[in-house]
């Protein structure tokens, strides 16, 4: 080994010309290594509408559940009926008396305003609840979106976030079947245990039993049968044990033979008691499993039962685990509408990324030229640091996961134009130098010292707003913000620390007696 390499060798800039040697190995080939948006590669858009007062009402049948108990325990009259309408409790007692004293023993309850009328007492929570309520349930939904989309599809990346008060757009890079992403954004996953009041083959023969009127806190549901046929439950309308109350499911082989794919479930601590009091009072008794409002299975319960069971239904491998992972991530707190649905074709991505890289190369073509013509030998240097800049930049992208968009793109052409920036400035300051009559070496340590603080001024500030973009923006702007931000790192490594191991090793190892820049 020769003095050159040696010296190269224990070099800070070979150390650069490694980490550059990794991050384009990491990289390459680009297409499979980085993730790219909706926008790149197509895909499916869609926009929800999040029924929120569907949520007040989720809301207010807790509040519901533990009125009997309140009035139980104060020796008062049990309304006849409870119902859940337009956000509101209508409780229904035998006469004006028991309506009375019912509201003034509910009177206290925080955020609710009670309201008697002749037989019946009203609950309604208050504006600022409601809004509370609503609010919640958008941030909620998309909460249980990310979980179960993320397990569920296996896409590059998945934009999920609110738009206006009451919707959520939804991004579905390379989701090109429209009832696949249906499938999964439409369900509710809402898992209830009901005890059976009444079963038949045909809804008719309940009603008749009845008069043809279903009981107010009563409803029929329908199951499919392992045959195909139907057969209908008399359930009640709410029910304290949910899959609220689920700590996990999953898919596994069982039934009667064990070659059936049924889904396991297993209670938290609460819903386990919940479930035991239900099982324990009720032995011999049938009990629905109803997801939902369809009965998946129904079953007699031949003893008390805690913490654990399984959901049959002739299931697919594929189903099971789909319902296991719907379950698992949770039930979504307020139903959503399909407002509006787009299909993105690949050949928009395929143009756009077409029209970036040219931008790209044209704008480092034009560096390469003002470089060379400007300052000669120090402006290849600024172009070659650009080029590392590039490397780190789609390093960072791979490194974080974060999503190649076609904003993401012009935050690309914009860091090429910011780095070649510091490289200007670290330049006029060596020749202001070099005409105060320093030394080379000497002008270019204090032009570097001298630019630091302009450079990191300039670019903390500019890290600020692609902060603020990111942290309040959606899809687009966060596509442009995280690129920006990885080329401010990215050019503060390769123009304070790579260009200055340039000039180092050129100064060290070459007699250089005059720097043409």
């Amino acid at each position: 080994m020769n003095k050159f390499s040696t010296r190269m060798l224990f070099s800070g800039l070979f150390f650069w010309l490694i980490v550059a040697g990794v991050c384009v190995y990491s990289v390459l080939p680009l297409d499979k290594k980085l993730k790219r948006g909706i926008d790149l590669v197509g895909g499916t858009y869609m926009t929800l509408e999040v029924e929120t007062e569907k949520a007040v009402e989720a809301d207010l049948l807790e509040v519901m559940q533990g009125i009997p108990t309140t009035l139980k325990n104060a020796g008062k009259t049990l309304p006849k009926t409870k119902e859940i309408k337009d956000q509101q409790i209508t409780l229904t007692f035998e006469n004006m008396t028991d309506a009375s004293e019912a509201a003034v023993q509910l009177q206290g309850m925080r955020d609710i305003k009670i309201t008697p009328r002749q037989q019946q007492v009203v609950l309604r929570y208050t504006q600022a609840r409601e809004e509370q309520i609503k609010q919640d349930a958008v941030k909620t939904n998309i909460e249980v979106y990310r979980a179960r989309l993320g397990e569920l599809m296996s896409v590059a990346e998945i934009t999920i976030a609110p738009k206006g008060e009451r919707s959520i757009i939804i991004e579905l890079p390379g989701v090109t079947d429209p009832m696949q992403a249906r499938a999964m954004i439409g369900r509710s996953a809402i898992l209830e245990f009901k005890l059976v009041e009444r079963s038949a083959r045909s809804e008719d023969d309940i009603l008749y039993e009845y008069d043809g009127e279903v009981p107010d806190d009563m409803e029929i549901l329908k199951e499919t049968e392992k045959d195909g046929t139907e057969k209908y439950h008399l359930v009640p309308r709410y029910t304290d044990v949910t899959g609220k109350l689920l700590k996990n499911a999953s898919a596994k082989l069982g039934g009667d033979l064990g070659t059936q794919y049924v889904v396991a479930f297993e209670f938290s601590t609460e819903g386990g008691k919940k479930f035991y009091e239900l099982t324990s009072r009720n032995v011999g008794r049938q009990l629905a499993i109803v997801l939902d409002d369809t009965v998946v299975m129904d079953a007699q319960i031949k003893q008390a039962l805690s913490s654990t069971g399984v959901l049959t239904g002739n299931f697919t491998p594929e189903y099971a685990k789909q319902l296991a992972t719907l379950l698992r991530s949770g039930a979504l707190v307020a139903p959503v509408k399909i407002e509006g649905e787009q299909q993105i074709g690949p050949t928009l991505g395929a143009a756009s990324i077409k029209q970036g890289l040219i931008s790209c190369l044209v704008g480092l073509g034009l560096l390469l030229l003002f470089s060379l013509f400007y300052y000669s030998l120090s402006g290849l240097f600024a172009f070659i640091a650009l080029m590392f800049n590039l490397c780190l930049v789609l390093f960072g992208l791979y490194a974080t996961g974060s999503v190649l968009t076609l904003p993401g793109i012009a935050g690309i052409v914009l860091t090429i134009g910011m780095a070649i920036d510091a490289s200007i400035l670290i330049y006029e300051r060596i020749k202001d130098s070099i005409k105060d009559g320093l030394s080379v070496k000497n002008a270019v340590d204090t032009g570097f010292a001298n630019a630091m603080v302009v450079i990191l001024d300039a670019n903390i500030t500019t890290m600020l707003i692609g902060i603020v973009l990111y942290k309040f923006g959606t899809g687009p702007l966060q596509g442009f913000a995280v690129t920006m931000m990885l080329g401010i790192v990215s050019t503060l490594i390769t123009g304070l620390l790579f260009l200055k191991s340039l000039f180092t090793f050129m100064l060290t190892n070459f007699k250089v007696q005059k720097l043409k820049i």
